[in-house]
């Protein structure tokens, strides 16, 4: 059985490629035979004339996996939009069955797998009529737990409580929470990390300082939060 971890967000441009990417590196870096998957992606990057998965193509490059990021990636979206939008203004739509598929062909490949979410916790998918689609939905439906990453500055202990609370109440589980763009010697996010581990109850469990080209975490914890799947 493979391993894998759900990253979720408590917003957009929070980081969650970021950590991802460094995640993905510091697994491989502990020689672990360790993957990623992203179901949905809105807003392609042209690359002299290419439009290509920057998300994808960005944590592949950090965890130095040399593949075509099509490949790791069910439904890509050219305007940066919301999934359901984005999928709505290229006349098509998220398919349950096709994630399910494309992620038992990654995780073949791999021992662990972290895959990557869209937007927040309530972004949604598909939303046609009686056929609603939120990222909650794609969590459970690869049986997965969640790792939260957050920014680490002034407003978060709201938007992290509000996430984890969504998230627990849609029958995931948040198996830890990072901290992204943290600054040690700020006072707010130094506090933040007792303010939040006791209003959820979740552990923080790693601190990710701007620009950082790795991710400090003790291996059994990291290993921790991936559960068979």
């Amino acid at each position: 059985m493979v391993k894998g971890v759900f990253i979720i967000a408590t917003g957009t441009d929070v980081g969650k490629t970021y950590v991802s990417g460094l995640l993905v590196k510091k697994m491989r870096e502990l020689g672990f035979c360790c993957g990623y998957y992203k179901p949905v992606l809105s807003g392609l990057e042209e690359v002299n004339g290419k439009f290509t998965p920057g998300d994808v193509d960005f944590v592949l490059k950090t965890a130095n996996i040399s593949a075509d990021p099509y490949d790791f990636v069910s439904f890509a979206f050219k305007p940066a939009f919301s999934p359901h939008l984005a999928a709505r203004y290229e006349n098509t739509s998220v398919d349950l069955d096709k994630i399910k598929s494309d992620f038992i062909r990654i995780k073949n490949d791999y021992d662990y797998l972290v895959v990557e979410g869209a937007g927040g916790i309530a972004c949604p998918f598909k939303l046609e009529n009686q056929d609603l689609i939120l990222l909650p939905d794609v969590v459970k439906l690869l049986g997965m737990d969640v790792l939260l990453v957050a920014p680490a500055g002034l407003g978060t202990i709201n938007s992290t409580v509000l996430t984890v609370h969504f998230a627990q109440n849609f029958g995931l589980k948040v198996r830890g929470i990072v901290l992204n763009n943290f600054d040690e010697k700020n006072v707010i996010h130094r506090d933040n990390i007792n303010a939040i581990n006791k209003l959820t109850g979740v552990n923080i469990v790693a601190t990710v300082k701007k620009f950082a080209d790795s991710i400090i975490i003790e291996k059994e914890l990291l290993l921790e939060m991936f559960k068979e799947v």
